[in-house]
């Protein structure tokens, strides 16, 4: 088959250790850069960049960033919802206090607010780990979505009690507000994640990474071996916590453009523990599979009667689509409990073996 290794060799250390050592991989993820960067772009209609890609690839972010704590590190967290509207909100008032700043830097600048807050929460996974841990980060998510209803100075006092985005330009172009061009905020979002995607993956191969695995394995193991429990675990629930920020922000400024308190809710943090799930824990391609099955299908589901002319009510689609999607669900997690990442290496797998069995 065309997925081999034979005949690459590698003669540097360097070479060996590559994100992507095997040149089927490079060229794979050069395909999928350029159909993100051209293809999309050149083919897709409004329609689709704001209801499909644009979100898809603000919920892969989130994924990720929980990924990072849940997947990689081992500790169970139900508050990713919590953390992204305080990304939300932390943009929204860096934006009123220097309205002349790129809104860009700011809306990266905004999950450092989202890590803070996200390691005082995680200081009690020193003690306490498991479910226990999930009650503290869910008492996280209560409490922060309390402080978005409640405290004024959050919304700017605003009557609605939502954050209305205003229009931000950067180099003479709009890329916020009602008049941002969807191919404009797209070509943004994909960006930023394009980086921190890579960023993540390399931090991940490093040492702090395998500091995050080897607590995530043996705790008390690790610690013995001079892993350092609560700085490596507030140091997972930081990271964890900035890129869900990040991906909050990016989610009201890029995509909503208006987002009220309920936007952020439990809701949210069960739907992106959901896609790291289905995804792979412990994987960055099962981030962007599970927000790919989580929030695409039901998408392509609602209008698949419209392509052969089946004309259905829509709240009928609706149900249908949920009944479909929480059989797949099952269907996954009985299958491969290890996610859709795991069925796909094991496909690469059976490509390099091919056509022997093992």
């Amino acid at each position: 088959m065309f997925y081999r290794e034979a005949g690459q060799f590698k003669a540097t250390y360097e070479a060996d250790q590559a994100l992507f050592p095997i040149r089927q991989d490079r060229v794979a993820m050069g395909i999928i850069l350029a159909v993100a960067f051209v293809g999309v772009p050149l083919l897709a209609n409004d329609f689709f960049l704001t209801s499909i890609m644009i979100p898809f690839l603000v919920f892969s972010l989130a994924a990720i960033g929980l990924n990072i704590l849940t997947g990689f590190a081992g500790q169970l967290s139900l508050g990713s919802g919590a953390f992204m509207g305080v990304g939300a909100y932390a943009a929204y008032k860096l934006t009123s206090i220097f309205p002349d700043a790129n809104v860009i830097v700011l809306v990266l600048i905004s999950g450092v607010f989202s890590a803070g807050i996200g390691a005082i929460f995680g200081l009690p996974s020193l003690r306490i780990k498991g479910l226990y841990l999930a009650v503290t980060t869910l008492a996280a998510q209560f409490f922060l979505e309390w402080c978005f209803i409640r405290i004024p100075w959050l919304y700017n006092y605003n009557a609605s009690g939502a954050i209305e985005i205003p229009r931000r330009e950067v180099f003479g172009i709009i890329v916020t507000g009602a008049e941002a061009l969807p191919l404009t905020r797209y070509f943004i979002v994909l960006s930023i994640v394009v980086v921190i995607a890579f960023l993540v993956a390399n931090v991940i191969r490093g040492r702090i990474g395998r500091s995050w695995m080897m607590i995530r394995d043996m705790d008390i193991a690790a610690e013995l071996m001079g892993v350092r429990p609560l700085q490596t675990k507030l140091l997972a629930f930081g990271v964890s916590s900035y890129i869900c920020g990040v991906a909050g922000a990016m989610m009201v400024f890029f995509w909503l453009n208006a987002a009220e308190p309920s936007s952020y809710s439990i809701t949210l943090s069960f739907q992106i523990l959901f896609m790291v799930i289905l995804g792979g824990l412990g994987s960055i391609a099962g981030s962007f599979l599970g927000a790919a099955f989580i929030w695409i299908l039901p998408v392509f589901l609602r209008f698949l009667p419209g392509l052969f002319g089946v004309e259905v009510a829509a709240e009928s689609i609706q149900h249908v689509t949920f009944m479909i999607v929480g059989a797949l669900i099952i269907f996954f997690l009985i299958v491969e409990p290890h996610g859709l990442a795991r069925l796909w290496q094991i496909g690469k797998q059976k490509l390099r073996v091919w056509p022997f069995p093992y």
